[in-house]
């Protein structure tokens, strides 16, 4: 249960993190400023494996139709993926990556939309960087400073997603001793130093909260773990980056009313001051935070 006096212990335990700012900048035209407004990220899933049915489109015409109602209903950034992340979900090798995002990534940034790419593979990063994608949504830790240069040369922005291994298809469980957010600040404060080091200026730091790890199968160990870190963004506010959260589904407790998920945790997630959530359900989400008078 969460009670105000959970809130409260919180917010006195860490006062010391409650006012840091984080950096903004511009990018593709928009101004992006956490400590004025957070923004929204629409998710389109060419991955017929992908399990949020309503985010899925098959086809390049259906993914650029997807984006621009996105966009429509106040999605910031526009975020592409040909690969799900579930285990059990078949690999797509980077040719056929390639050649699913590029047609619409084109579109979508050619009609003005800041565009994210969701991949660990340098090749398809380039090539998607080179069609006009502006954010690479990083999905592994391998060859990351040969990628950082590459958003660097393109004048992007990139994503640092928390994941314990090789990449997010490659993940076996998640250390769960201790305090996570500790683990998380010493993980990201690496990856921005090398991102720094390599030329990118603007960045998100993703603490991974949708990833499948095999000893997260447990729906209340899992949620319990989403929210907690969920509360406790603010405390990474000290690295000086904002922080974009996937937003999860707790399909366990919402059942037939799992497009309710979402808006939920985003509550959590605007509690503890992120600034940039991915979401599928892009109207929803708004209503939400619209209400809370945060966003």
């Amino acid at each position: 249960m969460l009670r105000l006096e959970d809130l409260s212990e919180l917010a006195a335990l860490h006062a010391d993190a409650l006012p840091s700012r984080v950096a903004a900048f511009d990018l593709g035209g928009r101004r992006f400023d956490g400590n004025a407004r957070g923004e929204l990220m629409g998710v389109i899933n060419l991955s017929a494996d992908s399990w949020y049915r309503e985010s899925v489109v098959l086809t390049a015409d259906a993914a650029i139709r997807r984006g621009r109602v996105l966009a429509a209903q106040g999605a910031a950034i526009l975020d592409i993926g040909a690969e799900s992340t579930l285990a059990h979900a078949a690999r797509v090798d980077e040719a056929a990556q390639t050649s699913q995002l590029l047609p619409v990534v084109r579109t979508l940034a050619g009609e003005g939309n800041i565009v994210s790419v969701e991949t660990y593979h340098p090749s398809v990063t380039r090539a998607c960087l080179e069609a006009g994608a502006k954010v690479l949504n990083l999905t592994g830790n391998d060859r990351s400073d040969e990628l950082f240069r590459m958003v660097a040369d393109h004048d992007a922005a990139v994503i640092l997603c928390h994941v314990q291994g090789a990449n997010v298809r490659e993940v076996g469980e998640f250390d769960l001793s201790g305090d996570p957010m500790a683990r998380l600040h010493d993980h990201f404060a690496r990856q921005i130093e090398a991102a720094l080091k390599n030329g990118v200026t603007r960045l998100w730091i993703d603490p991974g909260l949708g990833f499948y790890y095999k000893n997260l199968g447990d729906s209340k160990t899992r949620i319990r773990h989403q929210m907690r870190v969920f509360l406790n963004t603010f405390r990474l506010r000290s690295l000086g980056f904002p922080t974009c959260h996937a937003l999860p589904h707790a399909f366990e407790c919402f059942e037939d009313e799992v497009r309710s998920a979402e808006p939920f945790f985003a509550v959590l997630a605007a509690l503890g001051k992120a600034d940039l959530l991915r979401t599928h359900e892009v109207p929803k989400t708004r209503g939400v935070l619209d209400a809370l008078g945060v966003w």
